[in-house]
């Protein structure tokens, strides 16, 4: 057996002080999440979604008179508190989604962190590449452990502009002499989210589990995305495997080879 599993960030990269903060505002987590599907299911998941998301927005997609296959709605600007309040019809699709990777043997996945770190001691690089090795050792650990024995796992991201470190990143720990990662095939390949369903399904999943990571985070910040919580939180955790956001005092994946990646970036 074979998995892709297709990741896009969630929260944001930089630092965070609070919702009223004027400048480090954005979200008070940072993580990684989308889906894990069986190889031989991708083809027919990226038709299904492609549909799904033609009935769902079709009046934008015929407004912006583009091909529907490269049109692409970002999860951020979808997953709204009012969009998901005033439309039933996302949530039902919301729904909908998270049944059909269930049913084809797939997994929502999420990982990420709560961000603690001052402005001044923020360092974003160092947060990125160790959010990426704890999914790696993640989805290696689901493919070894929950899976029939010889499984393996592509990983698909959406393009970054530190490239190079990532797969620097990835390589070291698949060849890890401690603890390698042995079920992932190849470091993870970047592709553009706009021509692949698949990583747009990523996107829209992560947008929601930012959404949820904020409020589990900062709960009396957030507490007017109440509602994200009541629709969502249940179903999405029913379907996510080796999942979860670290926050207060265990809120770190920091450790010291996503350091030393880091200062190659810095120097």
């Amino acid at each position: 057996m074979t998995y892709i599993a297709y990741l896009d960030e969630f929260g944001h990269i930089g630092p965070y002080v609070s919702r009223i903060h004027p400048r480090y505002k954005e979200s008070p987590v940072f993580g990684l999440a989308g889906l894990i599907l069986p190889a031989s299911e991708v083809r027919s998941f990226g038709t299904w979604f492609f549909q799904r998301k033609q009935e769902l927005l079709d009046w934008e997609i015929k407004r912006a008179g583009k091909h529907p296959a490269t049109w692409e709605k970002k999860g951020a600007a979808l997953y709204t508190l009012r969009n998901i309040s005033k439309y039933p019809e996302l949530r039902h699709f919301t729904n909908r989604l998270f049944n059909k990777i269930e049913n084809i043997g797939g997994k929502v996945f999420f990982v990420g962190t709560e961000k603690t770190a001052s402005p001044e001691e923020h360092e974003p690089n160092r947060l990125y590449i160790s959010i990426l090795r704890e999914a790696i050792k993640r989805i290696n650990q689901f493919c070894e452990d929950d899976c029939p024995s010889g499984t393996s796992f592509l990983l698909v991201l959406d393009e970054h502009d530190q490239r190079d470190a990532l797969v620097t990143a990835a390589a070291q720990a698949m060849y890890n002499t401690d603890d390698p990662r042995r079920r992932l095939i190849e470091p993870p390949f970047q592709v553009e989210s706009n021509r692949y369903q698949t990583l747009q399904a990523a996107d829209w999943i992560a947008a929601l589990v930012g959404r949820l990571g904020a409020c589990w985070a900062e709960s009396g910040q957030y507490e007017d995305w109440t509602p994200i919580r009541n629709y969502f939180e249940a179903r999405i955790n029913r379907v996510a495997v080796r999942s979860g956001i670290r926050t207060g005092a265990a809120a770190s994946f920091i450790d010291k080879e996503a350091n030393e990646i880091a200062k190659t970036l810095e120097s």
